[in-house]
């Protein structure tokens, strides 16, 4: 039971980090779309970082303490990536600059929701190969 209730956790966490990528990605194209000014869309991705961060901890978490071994590995790659660039001050969006790295934010942001989308498949099927195996 203790398992199954990982499980679902991880499943919410990591939902929540991709509905956090997905804002942020939308608030690039809407940039890029001129829909949003630039101070709005710098605003709005700038906050919306540090709880992608925290999420994303926080689900390496589950699974190091849940013993899910093999998916603590696959998140361990994006939290690195996350702590170096909370360390080298390079998380947060320049207003100034957000139209010159428009591209290169929304690459960053396209790979990381492709490496969520791969750790969701993943989760799933680790999910209900363990619930199967249970039974």
């Amino acid at each position: 039971m203790v398992d199954l209730f990982a499980w679902i956790l991880s499943f919410f966490i990591l939902m929540g980090v991709l509905g956090i990528l997905l804002f942020q990605i939308m608030c690039l194209a809407d940039l890029e779309m001129d829909f949003i000014n630039p101070y709005d869309s710098a605003s709005r991705i700038n906050k919306a970082v540090f709880p992608e961060f925290v999420t994303q901890g926080s689900l390496c978490l589950v699974h190091l303490v849940s013993g899910h071994w093999l998916l603590f590995l696959f998140c361990l790659p994006y939290s690195f990536y996350n702590f170096r660039l909370y360390t080298r001050k390079q998380h947060l969006v320049d207003v100034t600059e957000i139209f010159n790295q428009l591209p290169w934010e929304k690459k960053i942001r396209i790979y990381k929701l492709v490496y969520l989308a791969f750790l969701f498949i993943l989760s799933m099927f680790w999910m209900i190969w363990s619930l199967v195996e249970h039974d």
